[in-house]
């Protein structure tokens, strides 16, 4: 009780006359203060840090989860691709050879005269190569009427090989009548240019793939 007395009959203005006990007392107080806020300050650090790492972990868990499922899925969409690319190489057979375009070039032509259309140009222009098939381009002018475009249109289509043909800056436009021309006859002219497609073969594809490694650096 006399430690709290003393206290009590403090005199503010002379603290060097304050009694030993209080002194060690108070010396004591301030030292369990500093180590109090010190820690206080720590663990509040700490925490902060915690809660960083935290939501690190659940960002981390998410990618993991993510990771996991693709990894799961990756020998079945392996497969799918594959089975894709097989179908694509079987698909691309039945495209014309290097071989068969010659002869599919005269079947074009000859199938335009057969359907009766007057064939005032039909030039092919040279290849260009891409992934895995090449085009070829064929600048023409035909002349005829609608029943005769959708006669060759078909008789295309029931060529033996698989025959694309895509139209490229290509104008159907009523011809104009000359003399001879019977009036109102509806004839048309198709002018412009049309590709077709072939596949590449083992040897062509290797090649077309080194140019573009080539082209790449």
């Amino acid at each position: 009780m006399s430690l709290f007395n003393d206290i009590r009959n403090l005199d503010r203005n002379n603290v060097g006359g304050w009694p030993q006990s209080v002194k060690i007392f108070f010396t004591g107080l301030l030292f369990a203060i500093v180590v109090l806020a010190g820690w206080y300050l720590h663990v509040s650090d700490q925490q902060d840090n915690l809660a960083s790492l935290v939501g690190k972990e659940d960002q981390l868990k998410q990618e993991f989860s993510t990771k996991q499922a693709k990894a799961v899925n990756l020998e079945a969409l392996q497969q799918q691709l594959d089975e894709m690319q097989d179908m694509l190489r079987q698909l691309l057979r039945q495209l014309p050879s290097r071989t068969e375009m010659p002869e599919l070039l005269v079947d074009i032509s000859q199938t335009a005269l057969s359907a009766g259309l007057e064939s005032d140009l039909f030039q092919p222009g040279p290849e260009t190569p891409k992934d895995f098939y090449a085009e070829k381009p064929i600048t023409l002018r035909l002349t005829g009427t609608y029943h005769q475009f959708g006669t060759f249109i078909s008789g295309v289509a029931s060529l033996p090989r698989v025959v694309i043909l895509t139209l490229h800056d290509v104008s159907l436009t009523p011809k104009t009548p000359t003399k001879g021309d019977a009036p109102g006859d509806g004839r048309l002219v198709l002018e412009g240019t049309v590709k077709t497609y072939r596949y590449l073969d083992d040897e062509e594809s290797a090649a077309a793939d080194k140019a573009k490694a080539g082209v790449k650096k």
